[in-house]
């Protein structure tokens, strides 16, 4: 059984709103405390939105919606679980 700590409540919730408004540029991922993860969707939004005329940010604002709902619709035992016991990055 995971430990219910209430700032993991409002990371959750905050971390999944960032992930559907401002996902393409991985600010969910560095409230989470993933990093490398958001420093990849960083460099591909904004680097790769510059060569590919931001069809690679529509993709990652696209990976961030996901991933922003995905994080509000778990119960928040499974939440700790899933991004903080176990540390899964991605999806």
């Amino acid at each position: 059984m995971a430990n219910l700590n209430p700032s993991y409540a409002n990371k959750q919730l905050i971390a999944g709103y960032c992930g559907i408004l401002f996902g393409g540029f991985g600010v969910h991922k560095f409230i989470l405390g993933y990093t490398r993860a958001a420093l990849i969707m960083l460099f591909v939004s904004v680097v790769g939105g510059y060569f590919t005329y931001g069809f690679s940010l529509l993709v990652m604002q696209l990976v961030g919606l996901i991933e922003g709902m995905i994080y509000l619709n778990k119960n928040h035992e499974e939440f700790i679980n899933i991004y903080f016991l176990n540390k899964q990055g991605w999806f």
